[in-house]
């Protein structure tokens, strides 16, 4: 009978395992993907959110210039940047979440854009995302956080060219702080600063200049930005507080300058600003705390304990714990119901709106985890509540959700507009779904465009290249309909992500 009883709680421990395996068999068949082609239709896409003066290489020549006037009323020049999703405000945390994003992608894997050609396009993504915020840090306790109104804004169905929505700017300052923004804005200024420290040196360091003074003031002056900006708090509030974007700046910073002081930061402050108590399931433009402890995980991957102080390793041992809660939770291997829900067709499920967002960022994460667990000096294991896995189990993880994204699901539909012969022809964007600029010059008002396009059941006009929509639901269930704006609309920072996942399968990298 004991004999029995062991035999039952082996085939019960290898349970989660077994259905792990499962998940990454090919369950739909679809030949191989051209992940290449993938990555460049993503920094197509990145064109199409464009505000400002478009460049004469401009790719998409579907959209004009427009808000030429941001900051005209404000006495300061805010022409540029990007427009977040399908509207026309130009929200500085998210933009500046998703410029991080693209620079983390070409520091983790930029031999591989390279590879792929998309290199040039890759730093014209960043830089178009950059040199608007060194227009939006005016001061050095100064920073333009929004331009846009997201209510007027969302009244009106018009193209970027046709503005009439407010253009208000929103800033923050000592009496009107906002840590996150300036977290957030630091980081992304940092790591860009890494990305062009070969091939624009000056660059790079006009960039860490301004991401070292916006972190001294984000730190200094701490309040949430959607207090400061109640305009922002419909549409992008932190739920998370700022702890977490105080902490990523510190080791974005640390990374782009070596500089003792900013580990110091984020060693002093893990336990008070959350970065070693949150054990969390999500990353995103929000909650940045798993992309903190990742980060962290890093220093203690690369094999340099012999640089570091035991407290030091004792904290970061303790960024990594966390690290890896999340890490296993997307796997499906905690505990006590933490793990990230998935669709029948296997798909990462963490909320209804827009969850393709939590699935492309996830995705980055796990590869970047493996890649740096395989060349770690320790045991390249990670260990999971209920089992372990190798990083190259992790990787056939990642690459069974990045192709679901790209048709191996359900539907055989392609979640990257453009891609594959089916893919969504209804995004929700108000430049893609009108006639565009180029085409009819006629002026189109607020309530003229939601009558004559939006209503609209024939396809858009013009094709959203790149777009990452916001995907199925729980139930691997889409409608391609244009007013269905949490499946239908893309947005800049669900993209950013995949830039490092899709060149980090075209070609794998071998070190």
């Amino acid at each position: 009978m004991e004999r029995d009883e062991d035999r039952r709680k082996i085939l019960e421990s290898l349970i989660p395992l077994i259905s792990f395996i499962f998940l990454l068999l090919p369950t739909f068949n679809q030949a191989a993907f051209d992940y290449g082609d993938a990555l460049s239709k993503s920094l197509l896409y990145l064109e199409a959110q464009r505000s400002g003066h478009l460049p004469h290489g401009q790719r998409i020549t579907w959209r004009g210039h427009s808000g030429l006037t941001d900051g005209l009323e404000q006495g300061v020049d805010l022409v540029g940047g990007y427009y977040d999703a399908g509207d026309h405000v130009k929200f500085g945390l998210p933009m500046a979440f998703t410029v991080t994003m693209l620079s983390w992608s070409v520091v983790e894997y930029g031999h591989a854009i390279a590879s792929a050609g998309e290199l040039e396009h890759a730093l014209e993504a960043i830089k178009w995302g950059t040199d608007y915020f060194i227009k939006a840090h005016t001061h050095h306790d100064v920073l333009w956080a929004e331009v846009g109104d997201g209510d007027t804004d969302h009244y009106c169905w018009q193209r970027p060219e046709d503005m009439t929505t407010s253009r208000k700017a929103y800033k923050i300052d000592p009496d009107r702080p906002g840590s996150e923004v300036a977290g957030e804005t630091a980081a992304a200024m940092a790591a860009a600063s890494l990305v062009f420290r070969e091939t624009n040196p000056h660059y790079s360091h006009l960039l860490l200049h301004h991401a070292q003074q916006l972190f001294a003031f984000g730190d200094k002056y701490r309040g949430k930005y959607d207090t400061s900006i109640p305009a922002v708090k419909s549409y992008y509030p932190s739920l998370s507080g700022y702890g977490d974007e105080l902490l990523w700046a510190a080791l974005w910073l640390h990374r782009a300058t070596g500089r003792e002081d900013y580990l110091r930061y984020a060693i002093d402050n893990a336990h008070e600003l959350g970065g070693t108590g949150w054990d969390v399931s999500e990353f995103s433009w929000d909650i940045k705390y798993a992309g903190v402890q990742i980060l962290a995980s890093k220093l203690l991957m690369e094999g340099g304990r012999h640089q570091l102080q035991d407290e030091q390793i004792s904290i970061l041992e303790q960024y990594r714990s966390r690290g890896q809660h999340y890490v296993c939770s997307c796997l499906g291997l905690n505990t006590n119901g933490s793990n990230v829900r998935r669709t029948p067709g296997g798909l990462l499920f963490v909320r209804q709106w827009n969850n393709m967002q939590y699935v492309a960022s996830a995705s980055f994460l796990l590869t970047v985890f493996a890649d740096h667990l395989a060349m770690s000096s320790g045991e390249p294991e990670l260990h999971c509540p209920r089992g372990s896995l190798s990083p190259q189990d992790m990787l056939s993880f990642v690459k069974a959700q990045v192709d679901y994204i790209l048709g191996s699901n359900p539907l055989r539909f392609s979640y990257l507009v453009g891609f594959g012969p089916k893919y969504p022809t209804r995004v929700h964007h108000r430049a893609a779904s009108t006639v565009s600029y180029k085409v009819d010059r006629s002026f189109i008002g607020c309530a003229q465009g939601y009558d004559k396009w939006f209503g609209r059941r024939r396809k858009n006009p013009n094709v959203l290249v790149g777009a990452l929509v916001g995907g199925p639901d729980a139930k691997d269930e889409f409608r391609d309909v244009r007013g269905n704006y949490m499946q239908t609309e893309a947005c800049t920072y669900n993209t950013a992500p995949m830039v490092g996942v899709f060149a980090r399968f075209y070609r794998p990298i071998h070190k």
